[in-house]
């Protein structure tokens, strides 16, 4: 399998770890909080990482302000768009609101194409195989009812009602942010900024928004309760692993190849979802998960 394929696989099984941990810290200390905990751990981690690779793209190389607009750009976007996925899982239910945030590589796709990428048969196919399963695992979610969800398990406070359809339009909003960021970052800021300066800039930029936006609210920094310290360190490895891998992957594969494989983090929720929470999957979210593995063989020949 080539390295470029391997590395979009693994964008979403990371991305898919770190929104189901996110489902329960969210719900524990909210999505600002969450948020937060995710950024600074993220922030940590990363810069460790660049002192160790070295690899600081055009940061430092005379290229000027530009490589850091980008970045910053990049940082801010992304902070709007997990606030919003954020909020999606705090109040929605996470195998419906997981997948919906995870057809950003609609847009993505779209205008990759618009700026002149073309793609062969195959993976045109596999693309719209995969695609597809993402709209069929939203679909097939049906929440007519209320139902409220608790975290016994988890020894965290109960979340608060929600519906199926609850964080809707907060997992659409994140669809959209995230769709036009991937673009961007294929297109302008990886070859201007660098694959990992962009997102060590990433996570510098949405700690640093992050914690001015606590402030403004006035919500404790401080998480007392272990195992959520503990969610919200794995939520930053692994958030930032993913966005390592998808940037990484960029440079040898097409940016809508990897922005698609990226995306299917939505079925690995699902996934998650059904084993742990015991959340329902229907039939037609079957049929997705099946279109979407689908998507990936193909895109892979």
């Amino acid at each position: 399998m080539p390295s470029g394929i391997v590395l979009g696989v693994a964008t979403a099984v990371a991305w898919g770890s770190s929104d189901f941990l996110a489902r329960f810290a969210t719900r524990a200390v909210g999505s600002v909080r969450a948020l937060l905990g995710m950024q600074a751990w993220g922030a940590l981690l990363v810069t460790i990482l660049m002192f160790f690779a070295r690899d600081w793209g055009h940061l430092f190389d005379g290229s000027g302000w530009q490589p850091w607009g980008w970045g910053i750009l990049a940082g801010a976007i992304n902070t709007f768009a997990m606030l919003a996925l954020y909020r999606a899982f705090e109040i929605g239910k996470l195998a419906l609101v997981g997948p919906l945030s995870a057809s950003y590589p609609v847009l993505t796709v779209i205008l990759s194409l618009l700026s002149g990428e073309r793609l062969s048969p195959y993976r045109a196919l596999g693309i719209v195989a995969a695609l597809a399963g993402v709209v069929l695992v939203a679909a097939g979610e049906k929440a007519p009812e209320a139902r409220v969800t608790t975290q016994q398990s988890t020894g965290d406070r109960a979340g608060p009602r929600t519906t199926g359809i609850a964080g809707l339009n907060w997992a659409v909003a994140a669809a959209f942010s995230f769709g036009i960021l991937f673009w961007l970052l294929g297109t302008r800021m990886i070859p201007r900024t660098g694959a990992l300066a962009t997102v060590w800039l990433i996570r510098l930029t949405g700690a640093a928004i992050t914690f001015f936006l606590a402030a403004a609210k006035k919500i404790p920094l401080r998480t007392k309760n272990k195992r959520t310290g503990a969610q919200l360190y794995a939520m930053g490895l692994f958030d930032t692993g993913a966005f390592a891998f998808s940037n990484l992957g960029m440079r040898v594969e097409q940016m809508s190849v990897i922005s698609v494989l990226g995306s299917l983090y939505g079925a690995v929720t699902v996934a998650y979802a059904a084993v742990f929470l015991k959340e329902r999957i229907a039939l037609p979210q079957w049929f997705g998960i099946a279109a979407i593995f689908l998507g990936v063989a193909l895109i892979n020949t």
